[in-house]
């Protein structure tokens, strides 16, 4: 786990370095099982073709997950999220290989607020495509 993050420590303009994540297909599948959501668009490849999909996609919550974990893992222990919102705007493929695909997640500071907060903008991109737009967490840093 990264360092503790601290309110000081930080300005408004401040970059957090982009982290990639692989999701593959047994990613989905477990995530299907932990939250109950097991449509086939999400791991039988024949079914996501037949309705239209490139291929088996992320479950849009699995992504903002990811975006979700981006942030605690740079804001360390005892930071929380106290706010967090996102758009899905690009579906993330997961072809059926090893490598499957690769969620890229870097973040901006915004803005600082009172009481030790501090506004992050994420930016989450699969390939060439943004997935997620409107990213925004709030944290309350020590």
């Amino acid at each position: 786990m990264a360092a503790t993050i601290k309110y000081d420590e930080v300005e408004a303009g401040q970059e957090i370095p982009a982290v990639e994540y692989s999701v593959r297909r047994v990613n989905l599948v477990m995530y299907a099982g932990a939250s109950g959501d097991f449509n086939p668009i999400h791991w039988n490849e024949r079914f996501a073709k037949s309705v239209g999909l490139p291929d088996v996609i992320a479950h849009g919550m699995f992504t903002m997950a990811e975006g979700g974990r981006f942030v605690t893992d740079w804001a360390g222990d005892p930071a929380a999220v106290v706010d967090y919102g996102v758009r899905f705007s690009s579906m993330v493929v997961v072809p059926d290989d090893e490598n499957g695909a690769t969620l890229v997640v870097s973040g901006v500071i915004e803005e600082k607020l009172e009481d030790k907060r501090v506004v992050v903008t994420l930016t989450a991109k699969s390939g060439d495509s943004r997935v997620l737009s409107k990213a925004r967490a709030v944290v309350q840093l020590s």
